[in-house]
């Protein structure tokens, strides 16, 4: 098959998660494992961590592995979803895994999974896990994927497992409280194996996190208790400067104000890792923050598109992101002459909360991404006229941005979001060449 008719293959013959929604979740780790024990365990050959949490976890997942790689380290990173190409999913030093490997991985393997029926998840962690040992990566970043306990990812036993938060996300898999999310978040901890989690949510929920520690009879560290930051403002370049305690001035290439959160972590993650005598020089933090997106091919964290109007994505999904990207786009309304707002989301969240967060001060245009799960334009602009929210309905992304930069002028913004795959559709219209 060719590389294309390998994804189509993937796409039609396996629960895609991304396209369909509820209809793909399979929890449990019984085809994980029985899929890894196949291959011989591939993810014991290097050392792991593990990054669970509701929001900032692909971040996180991606500034850990650009720091580590400026440390000297081979580093493969596996998260999801993908926002143009498949193979965004799996990297090692930045570079996604090659087409040819993707292609021999399901033709040599396919006779022996197809009997099992994995998910689309769960043959492509097991991908990452087998193509990261092929590589001979000395660590390797494992993002979660939903949830944690039952996630197919946690058939691993990491160096260091990481929370960065908790919010209400996936309740109806997770559960509908932000304790009942936790406890699931907190199934990554395993026995001896430190934990760290980026933002303590309520008491409540660090109760759970402490108890899950006890029961490992481990230790669990909480970022937003310990003295990571001096000071941290988001500058004129749209990038953050953070003045750090143990590596003096950081600049943090990626944007948003939940930036901060994600750097207190990451800068407690960096302690853990000297505890068990990980070689990571000061520089390699400092080139890690300041060229991430660069060394690791990170792309929709308020990330800039244009200028003239400027166009800016950011693939924030649930009202634990957008309490952040509300904070972030007021800013943006008071500097612009005008501001335009091109969103959609999937009809799996929780569509309310988010519009209830959303700018009643734009223009907007409501569109629909070109997932199964995707919001009609029409029903997403009735739930926003509801919430103050004016503008017009677009079928499409590709229509959407089109009639948004006729409509701008030099001196506007436009914002492009509301879930990850409005972002997905957009990124390629502005992108002339994919590397």
């Amino acid at each position: 098959m060719t590389y294309e008719e390998t994804l189509h293959y993937l796409y039609t013959s396996i629960p895609v998660f991304q396209h369909s929604g509820a209809s793909a979740y399979k929890p449990g780790l019984d085809t994980s494992i029985a899929l890894d024990n196949y291959l011989g365990n591939p993810h014991k050959a290097y050392k792991t961590i593990h990054v669970g949490g509701t929001n900032g976890k692909g971040s996180v997942s991606h500034l850990l592995a650009a720091i580590l790689r400026q440390s000297g380290y081979k580093v493969g990173l596996f998260t999801s979803p993908h926002l143009i190409d498949f193979r965004e999913r799996i990297r090692v030093n930045g570079k996604m895994i090659p087409q040819e490997y993707v292609i021999d991985f399901v033709e040599r393997h396919r006779t022996t999974f197809e009997p099992l029926h994995p998910s689309f998840f769960e043959l492509t962690s097991t991908m990452a896990f087998d193509y990261f040992r092929a590589e001979k990566v000395d660590f390797a970043i494992i993002e979660v994927g939903m949830g944690g306990r039952l996630d197919s990812t946690n058939i691993i036993t990491p160096i260091l497992s990481i929370i960065t938060n908790i919010s209400l996300d996936h309740t109806q898999f997770l559960g509908d409280t932000v304790e009942k999310i936790a406890f699931e978040k907190a199934g990554i901890i395993k026995p001896k194996v430190p934990a760290l989690v980026g933002e303590i949510y309520t008491q409540s929920v660090a109760q759970v996190f402490a108890d899950a520690a006890d029961r490992n009879d481990t230790l669990v560290y909480f970022a937003s208790q310990e003295d990571l930051l001096n000071e941290s403002y988001l500058m004129d370049t749209g990038e953050w400067y953070f003045d750090s305690v143990e590596y003096g001035q950081l600049f943090g290439e990626l944007g948003g104000v939940a930036q901060v959160r994600n750097a207190k972590t990451v800068l407690a993650a960096l302690n853990l890792l000297h505890s068990l005598d990980i070689d990571i020089p000061d520089e390699a933090v400092r080139e890690g923050f300041e060229h991430v997106v660069e060394f690791t091919g990170l792309m929709g964290r308020w990330q800039v598109l244009q200028e003239k109007p400027k166009v800016i994505c950011d693939t924030g999904h649930n009202t634990g992101g957008w309490q952040y990207l509300n904070m972030q786009l007021k800013e943006v309304i008071k500097r612009s002459r005008r501001t335009y707002m091109i969103v959609g989301m999937v009809n799996d969240k929780d569509v309310n909360g988010v519009l209830e967060l959303m700018p009643t001060d734009a223009f907007y245009f409501f569109t629909q991404a070109s997932v199964e799960r995707a919001m009609s334009s029409t029903d997403i602009a009735a739930l926003g006229m509801m919430h103050g929210l004016s503008g017009v309905t677009c079928d499409n992304v590709a229509v959407a941005v089109e009639r948004a930069l006729a409509t701008a002028g030099e001196d506007d913004t436009i914002f492009i979001g509301g879930s990850t795959f409005i972002v997905a559709d957009a990124l390629p219209l502005f992108m002339k060449e994919n590397k």
